[in-house]
């Protein structure tokens, strides 16, 4: 009797294991490799909630193709070898795509495991131009690339009248990249410094004061939101009022909360439009949702990029039926033309970069607000 119980008992565990097995092979599973701790962890965590949001809509309208939509999350803390564990991870979940992440040199760290691993990864907040010259036919991404930026930044500051021009950047590949872009269609004449500053620190008034001393009517930094916060800050407690131009990285609503509204107006910033110029209504009802659910919008245009890396990936799969990334990465690159998302229309070039520009000057007002000039 005992040894007929024991049978019964095990056999009813094997089948419940094998239930579960078949579920969770009946699913689609998509990775979101993000910085859900760390100094940019807003950024990851706005990042998983939109795919989430949307991963749920998905779901409640029966799935892809008959299979519910698993999303499995790993952070990388905005750090290279925190990233490369990530991808490795992911590549062994069994995901169809990963989505992320944020940084370029974070990226970079990843993306050879996942080209190795034959994953298809969708970038989102790296606009680093190296990253799709490397022939990596299983790579995108939904935000724009730093030579697009780099030439937009560059006719600003031209239009501006600018004749010495001051460019601090933050030696990551990101900042770097960009000052080099920009500074190559700038007169060589009219820059008067261009060094970098050590990220991380909290104290910059040494390096505003060497940059001041250079007398540049006009400050460029091309660098992230804290770092350009913090210099906002102490350049108005230096009383110097210089204008300060930043590039994408620092389109983030928290650079208000580190620079202080007195200090951040008047900055202005090179980027995509920002999360409340979306005005297309379903992009207007997603926000909406999102505000609902967490008392806030998004802090920035980069994580709603991974909600349109999300909608890719399942248009690719519904249209293929399939979960292949040799197939799904053929429908980028063939049959995915102007399709409708969240910051816009969607076409990728034959390299995986998003087609389109998206390079526009906004401002902080008295208020804090990013406005699109």
């Amino acid at each position: 009797m005992k040894k007929l119980i024991h049978a019964l008992l095990l056999g009813l565990v094997l089948s419940l294991m094998m239930a579960g097995y078949s579920w969770a092979a009946d699913t689609i599973k998509i990775g979101v490799q993000a910085p859900l701790t760390g100094k940019y962890a807003s950024e990851g965590q706005d990042m998983k909630n939109i795919v989430d949001i949307l991963a749920e809509k998905v779901n409640a309208a029966g799935g892809v193709n008959g299979k519910m939509v698993e999303i499995i999350a790993e952070d990388d803390a905005f750090d290279p070898k925190t990233a490369a564990l990530a991808a490795q991870r992911l590549t062994t979940s069994g995901v169809v795509a990963v989505i992320g992440t944020y940084g370029s040199s974070i990226t970079e760290a990843a993306q050879g495991i996942y080209d190795e691993a034959e994953v298809i990864q969708i970038a989102t907040g790296s606009t680093m131009v190296r990253l799709t010259e490397k022939g990596m036919k299983l790579f995108f991404r939904t935000c724009p690339r730093d030579d697009a930026q780099g030439a937009a930044a560059a006719k600003i500051i031209k239009e501006f009248g600018s004749k010495r021009i001051a460019i601090l950047h933050d030696n990551s590949s990101y900042s770097k990249g960009l000052a080099e872009e920009t500074k190559a269609l700038l007169d060589p004449a009219s820059i008067v410094f261009y060094d970098a500053l050590t990220p991380g620190e909290q104290d910059y008034t040494a390096i505003l004061t060497k940059v001041k001393g250079s007398n540049p009517d006009l400050l460029f930094f091309p660098g992230y939101y804290n770092e350009a916060g913090l210099l906002l800050r102490q350049k108005m407690e230096m009383k110097w009022n210089v204008p300060m131009l930043g590039g994408d990285a620092t389109n983030n609503a928290d650079l208000v909360k580190i620079a202080g509204v007195d200090a951040a107006k008047g900055f202005m910033f090179v980027g995509p439009p920002g999360v409340n110029d979306l005005d297309d209504p379903a992009a207007k009802e997603f926000l909406a949702t999102y505000k609902s659910r967490f008392n806030a919008m998004p802090a920035s245009i980069w994580s709603v990029f991974a909600g349109d890396a999300f909608n890719v990936i399942v248009e690719a799969v519904k249209k293929t039926g399939s979960t292949e990334p040799a197939k799904i990465a053929e429908y980028f690159r063939t049959g995915l033309k102007d399709f409708p998302s969240l910051t816009g229309t969607i076409s990728f070039d034959a390299k995986g970069d998003r087609a389109g520009k998206f390079y526009r000057l906004s401002k902080v007002n008295e208020k804090g607000e990013f406005i699109l000039q």
